[in-house]
């Protein structure tokens, strides 16, 4: 089945900054449009999902995100970053029930805002597809395999829907991790989710994991952690190679380093808010070299550094990055890393510069 591209999804760059989104005829993109060369498999699932995803991590949070604050404004635009990335082809969309909950301090939760758009969406194209993953938090009252059917449940309620396609334990918890796997499988043999997976598992828990679901008939289907050009760790800890011996599939969020990678910020700029802790006027001295470096590389391809980050990543094979779109111009730029390939002679470059880099702190439970 062909996929719908829109008219107005490519973007036109010079010098590694985006000049304007023009129409293209969405024939000349014939290659993105087809659910074959758009999709892959996640591990050794049935489940299908575009190459790359888009996190819904900052829709409603006024915790990490959006200055602390949350309003129509912005909630249209998060809506605006949906339909494009539907336009363009992009239809795989990854949220967590504590994304903008009462959780972490949020307005208004990234579950329900996500169900609404999809629902609003539909109502206009019922033939619209949208695969959905959200997240299980391992939170210290919640105990056995029964919790994690539970909040799918909730989870789907705020979503608006009878099952999800990807279901995830958001991270490790302290105990209760073998009924967590249980529960997984529970709700795969419950209809509720077509596939499972975990997020920030380390190569132990990982093998765990898809042992014991292995036992079941099911197979794991991905891991999700941070992952970027300047957070390799994945690839220092054995969880990267571990996904591709068990065929597991990595699913990177962060891809573009919070923004700090898209060549926006500076020593001058950097990022307010929690992030302007992590990328520090110190650090953001230290990338310019390769932020430079990344625009050079990106000229020849009239792309983006963001663009270009991106494809580094899908050049690693078995790699789903899920950037985190605020608006229709970001889905915008993003489907722009699909539909070209960086050199290996770029691709090897890029990580050799980006090693001169002291990696930033990532999320501590990936250790456990």
């Amino acid at each position: 089945m062909a996929m719908h591209v829109s008219n107005a999804c490519f973007s036109v760059f010079s010098h590694g900054r985006v000049q304007r989104i023009r129409a293209i005829a969405s024939e000349d993109f014939a290659t993105l449009k087809t659910e074959e060369n758009n999709k892959v498999k996640l591990g050794n699932s049935d489940l299908k999902v575009t190459k790359l995803g888009i996190g819904a991590w900052s829709w409603g949070d006024t915790s990490y995100w959006n200055n602390f604050d949350w309003d129509d404004r912005k909630m249209k635009a998060a809506k605006a970053a949906f339909d494009t990335s539907i336009d363009c082809g992009i239809t795989f969309f990854d949220t967590a029930e504590v994304y903008g909950s009462r959780l972490a301090l949020g307005a208004i939760s990234s579950e329900t805002l996500l169900g609404r758009f999809i629902k609003e969406r539909k109502q206009k194209d019922p033939e619209t597809e949208v695969a959905v993953a959200t997240k299980f938090a391992a939170l210290p009252w919640r105990l056995g395999r029964q919790s994690v059917v539970n909040a799918l449940k909730d989870s789907l309620n705020r979503l608006q829907l009878s099952s999800v396609e990807l279901y995830q334990l958001h991270w490790p918890g302290v105990w209760g991790n073998e009924g967590y796997i249980d529960g997984l499988g529970d709700a795969v043999e419950q209809g509720l989710v077509k596939a499972v997976g975990v997020s920030n598992y380390s190569e132990k828990r990982l093998r765990n994991a898809y042992e014991k679901l292995k036992k079941r008939g099911i197979p794991l289907a991905s891991n999700q952690v941070n992952y970027s050009l300047i957070y390799r760790l994945p690839e220092q800890n054995g969880v990267k190679a571990t996904c591709d011996e068990l065929g597991v599939s990595l699913i990177a969020y962060s891809p573009i380093a919070q923004g700090a990678l898209t060549g926006k910020y500076t020593p001058e700029n950097p990022p307010d808010g929690p992030r302007g802790r992590i990328y520090t006027p110190e650090f953001l001295t230290k990338l310019q070299p390769l932020i430079n470096r990344i625009r050079e590389v990106g000229d020849n391809y009239s792309k983006t550094p963001t663009q270009v980050v991106l494809n580094w990543l899908l050049a690693q094979d078995n790699v789903v990055p899920i950037p985190g779109a605020k608006n229709a111009e970001q889905a915008a730029e993003f489907a722009g890393a699909l539909g070209w390939k960086l050199t290996d002679d770029e691709v090897s470059e890029l990580r050799s510069l980006a090693s001169e880099i002291q990696p930033v702190i990532g999320f501590p439970v990936e250790k456990l």
